[in-house]
């Protein structure tokens, strides 16, 4: 499984992290799409999650993530591919 952040910011106040998630069967798919709580969008053999955060939450809040920008994504995208691969033993 490979998951990249693919787009994040601040929409109508609402701070987000989009992830595109790929190296996974149509049955993972279709199991994380029909059971995330997230925004999903399942097309072919990529899956979509748009995840919404408070502000003290959001991860690309501090100044920190700002001069380190490229090591709080590669965290990020870490921490979504440890939670997926966990939430798929559930499978």
């Amino acid at each position: 499984m490979d998951v990249k952040i693919s787009d994040y910011g601040d929409v109508g106040g609402r701070k987000f992290i989009e992830y595109t998630v790929s190296g996974l069967s149509e049955e993972q798919i279709q199991y994380l799409d029909e059971n995330l709580s997230e925004t999903t969008f399942a097309d072919g053999n990529l899956l979509t999650i748009k995840m919404y955060f408070e502000d003290k939450l959001y991860p690309f809040q501090s100044e920190i993530s700002k001069i380190r920008l490229d090591d709080f994504i590669s965290r990020e995208e870490i921490e979504m591919n440890v939670f997926l691969s966990s939430f798929l033993e559930d499978m």
